[in-house]
This record gives C-alpha cells, sequence and structure tokens, in this order.
C-alpha cells in the first residue's frame, strides 16, 4: 500500500507547539508520512514570539525542489508565509509539480499577537495562492481580514465564506473557536464548497493552552486528503482529532501551553 505523503510548509516553532513542529505531529498522527519546508525560524515560546529570522526565497526554492523532485507528495499545507517572495516561489513550485491538494492555512497572527505576514505577503496570498486552494482554514479574525468585514455570528461566517470562496478557493473552512458565544453554543466551524454548506460543531473546552490548534487542524486536514478522504469526511476527521489534541492540551510554560495530538504517547 503506498504510502500517504504530506509536505508542510511555515515556519519554525522553536517551542513545538505550533509551526512546523505542530504539523509534522499532526501529518503523523494521522497516519501519514510528514515533510518540511521551512520558510522562517522563530524564537518562540508560550508567552509569544520573541524574534523571527525569514528564510530567504532561493532557499525555500531549494527545499522544494529537493524534496518535489525526489518524493513528491499528496498534499501541500501552508502555514507561515511571511514575505511575497516566499509567496511567489511556493506558487510557482504547486505550479510546476502540479499540486491539486493544498491546504492553506492563511497564518496572519501569533496567539500572543505578533504578526506573522507582511502586508504585501497578504495581497499575494490573495491573488496567488487561494487560487490553488483546495481548502483554506481561516480562523474568524482572519477571515475578517481577507473579507474586510466584522463576523459575529454563524450567517455572517457563511457570507465571509461565499466572499472567499470567490477569491478562488475550491473550498474555504472557516473556524468558529472565537465566534461571540462559541462558550456557550459550542465551537462551530462552516464548510462552503461553492454550493453547500456543512456545519461542524464540538463542544466548548474552556482551555488556556491552545498553542498549535490552527496549525494542528489545518496539518490534519491535509493528511485526511493526502489519504484519500473527501474533504467532508476530511474535515470530520480534522475537527475531532485538534477537539481531543484540546482536551489533552500541556500544561507546559507560563503562558499557552501546546494542544497534545500524541495524547496516545505523551499523556500529562
Amino acid at each position: 500500500m503506498k504510502q500517504a505523503l504530506v509536505l508542510c510548509i511555515g515556519g519554525s516553532d522553536s517551542s513545538g507547539g505550533a509551526g512546523i513542529q505542530a504539523d509534522l505531529k499532526a501529518v503523523s498522527a494521522c497516519g501519514c508520512y510528514g515533510m518540511s519546508v521551512i520558510t522562517a525560524v522563530t524564537a518562540q515560546n508560550t508567552l509569544g514570539v520573541q524574534d523571527i529570522y525569514p528564510v530567504p526565497p532561493k532557499f525555500v526554492a531549494k527545499q522544494l525542489e529537493s524534496v518535489l523532485s525526489d518524493i513528491g507528495t499528496d498534499a501541500v499545507k501552508t502555514g507561515m508565509l511571511l514575505t511575497d517572495g516566499v509567496i511567489q516561489v511556493v506558487v510557482r513550485k504547486i505550479k510546476e509539480y502540479n499540486i491539486g491538494k493544498v491546504v492553506v492555512d492563511p497564518v496572519m497572527m501569533a496567539k500572543g499577537g505578533r504578526s506573522l505576514m507582511q502586508d504585501k505577503a497578504l495581497e499575494a496570498i490573495v491573488k496567488k495562492l487561494l487560487p490553488l486552494a483546495f481548502v483554506v482554514t481561516p480562523n474568524i479574525s482572519e477571515a475578517e481580514r481577507l473579507t474586510r468585514s466584522k463576523i459575529k455570528s454563524v450567517d455572517e461566517m457563511k457570507k465571509a465564506a461565499v466572499l472567499i470562496h470567490k477569491l478562488g478557493a475550491k473550498n474555504v473552512l472557516i473556524k468558529g473557536g472565537h465566534l461571540p458565544g462559541a462558550k456557550k453554543a459550542g465551537a462551530m466551524d462552516i464548510l462552503y464548497d461553492g454550493d453547500k454548506y456543512y456545519e461542524f460543531s464540538a463542544p466548548w473546552i474552556d482551555s488556556y493552552d491552545t498553542h498549535g490548534t490552527g496549525c494542528t487542524y489545518a496539518s490534519a486536514l491535509a493528511a485526511e486528503i493526502a489519504r484519500g478522504e473527501n474533504v467532508i469526511a476530511a474535515v470530520e476527521n480534522a475537527k475531532r482529532l485538534v477537539t481531543d489534541a484540546i482536551k489533552n492540551s500541556l500544561k507546559i510554560g507560563a503562558g499557552h501551553g501546546p494542544v497534545n495530538v500524541l495524547f496516545k504517547y505523551l499523556m500529562n
């Protein structure tokens, strides 16, 4: 049986909670083989991001070429893409290798408030990367920035999903964990495929330790798609995994501890 392959493109988190480190743990938890292309190196812990060192676009291209020319991939997940130059390289290689299963996590802000995307990079994601996306996975604040609108309800999530779909992504998954009222109603995510809406709900988990939630969700989604699941089943499976990872999060450090996608092997 062929091993499902997932290439994760994004920033390194020195604390191991988010970024490429979270990506590879999630991909492995889904039974896939994960590979990585590092776009930036961060000095980071549970309290926030202290510094960022961007990897030059030429070296990002070298990494992509090394992996794709030899091993290939069944799906790509993109995370932190700090600069316009890096996005141009990623777009070029996706086209060159004709990669259709691309999950775009439009990472814009760290949990501590540090910006993880330059303004010009956001423009490049909208114009060049989203049209290549099989699924894009913004949270509420990212969806607001992409649509230049406020999102305060599930209906407004659905409207935003339509607007983002018009930017070119085949499927739009808006994560509702930060929606007002989510603590009482539960964490509701909306998937829009250009025709229908699908709702995915999970009970609210009152946890301070949620570092890496978005990275884990998007990477698990990419892994499920790489394994051949349709987008609806892939979202269901990924949401179940990330919900369990939040339930079993690790209380380490003085700030937001990481979600624990390897809870079966790494217990509190």
